[in-house]
């Protein structure tokens, strides 16, 4: 006799106020609108309420139970949470690894049991079981490893962003890694859509980049959801520089801890993650030796007039507004492109039949930079789409060229 929800937006119900991001539970009944009796159900309606660094993921409901994957500064969790009617919800935490990702699958409430995904980056994809009065998960089903992750270790730190906000980030490096800025490292982020980068396992990465001693860092800048839908919209149209100025405290913070230098520092990002490297490059060209830009969005002043692109004013405005037009331009790569300043040889990707973002974003800049006298390097692959995986040799071949070029930059 429950609804389950989430609200993205702070919500009052029942005269009660509930943040961003909670997780409430609410009678049947009190959504009738010819109830006339208030007092139907003692019901507590809050299971969980995320604290400032905390976020919900995915939700399974069972019989007397709600099973939730939390997020602790990016960290994954798992909890249990047992209705007590007009007494709360009583939650139990399950043991799970430090530094992954946990995701939910299919549940059976007659068995009270939920299949549980894990991963890290240096952890291969597995399956476990998680049972109703248990802390533990049972493994069921691992991936096989596809690389050698004994010489790497993952860590957290924080970069201080320019209004003084704190961005998290993950690093995979070697254990006997010295800090004396000489590390070949590629910095990864996305920062849109309220879509989080949590840990993951990245077969090609680990083999590719890891295994030859590479540094593998993901930043948490804003835009994403990370911590919720206030982290996402903290970077919403007029605010979009702040997630291009967390990504930069990344890479300068990365400098002061001594893990890598400019000359061996590179970044990469695809789709909404190609308007953030494509800006990055020309706010910070002295920050980067190296930045693959693929399916990027690019000519942010005419994103809406191809395909889909309308579909974005929410998240980053409206150019045909002038006002508007005037603070996106002010970020916008394609129009911040110089003839006289010095550049990293950039790699700009595309594929022809890329039907959602359109591969005209990267060829106008691409001869932009041609034109203007830049060294660069362009390829467009003619089968595939957006996402560019579909096809495991074509994808190979695709990661292929990445590290290839990243090695040529930023190895010796």
């Amino acid at each position: 006799g429950l609804l389950i929800v989430s609200n993205d937006e702070a919500w009052t119900f029942n005269g009660l106020a509930y943040k961003p991001g909670s997780l409430l539970s609410i009678p049947l009944n009190h959504l009738r609108s010819d109830r006339d009796d208030l007092s139907v159900s003692n019901q507590a309606l809050l299971i969980y309420e995320p604290a400032a660094r905390q976020s919900l993921g995915d939700v399974r409901v069972l019989d007397r139970q709600v099973v939730a994957s939390l997020s602790d500064n990016v960290a994954g969790r798992l909890a249990i949470f047992e209705n007590r009617g007009e007494f709360g919800w009583r939650r139990q935490d399950v043991a799970t690894p430090e530094n992954i990702a946990v995701g939910l699958g299919d549940s059976s409430k007659s068995k009270g049991q939920v299949f549980v995904s894990t991963q890290g980056f240096l952890t291969p994809p597995t399956l476990s079981l998680a049972s109703v009065g248990s802390t533990t998960l049972t493994e069921l089903k691992s991936a096989p490893a596809k690389f050698d992750a004994s010489t790497h270790v993952v860590e957290q730190y924080e970069a201080t962003s320019t209004d003084g906000t704190r961005i998290p980030y993950f690093i995979t490096r070697p254990r006997d890694m010295r800090l004396d800025g000489s590390n070949p490292t590629i910095l990864f982020g996305y920062g849109g859509f309220q879509v989080s980068l949590n840990p993951a396992y990245k077969p090609e990465m680990g083999k590719l980049w890891l295994e030859r001693g590479g540094v593998f860092v993901q930043a948490n800048i804003r835009g994403g959801g990370e911590f919720g839908p206030d982290w996402h919209q903290a970077a919403l149209d007029g605010n979009r520089q702040k997630a291009f100025d967390d990504f930069a405290a990344v890479a300068r913070d990365l400098e002061r801890r001594g893990i890598t230098s400019p000359r061996r520092l590179g970044i990469y990002g695809r789709s909404n993650g190609g308007v953030l490297t494509s800006v990055s490059i020309t706010q910070h060209p002295e920050l980067f030796n190296a930045a693959v830009i693929e399916s990027p969005l690019i000519d942010m002043l005419r994103y809406h007039e191809l395909p889909a692109g309308a579909s974005w004013i929410g998240e980053y405005g409206d150019p045909r507004i002038p006002e508007e037009a005037e603070w996106i331009a002010r970020y916008s790569a394609y129009q911040q492109l110089r003839p006289d300043v010095d550049y990293p040889r950039v790699y700009i990707t595309t594929n022809t039949r890329d039907d959602r973002v359109h591969p005209g974003h990267a060829r106008k800049f691409a001869a932009r930079l041609g034109d203007q006298g830049h060294d660069h390097l362009y390829y467009e692959d003619t089968a595939g789409g957006h996402s560019n995986d579909a096809d495991p040799v074509a994808n190979a071949r695709r990661w292929a060229r990445h590290y290839v070029y990243l090695s040529q930059q930023l190895m010796d």
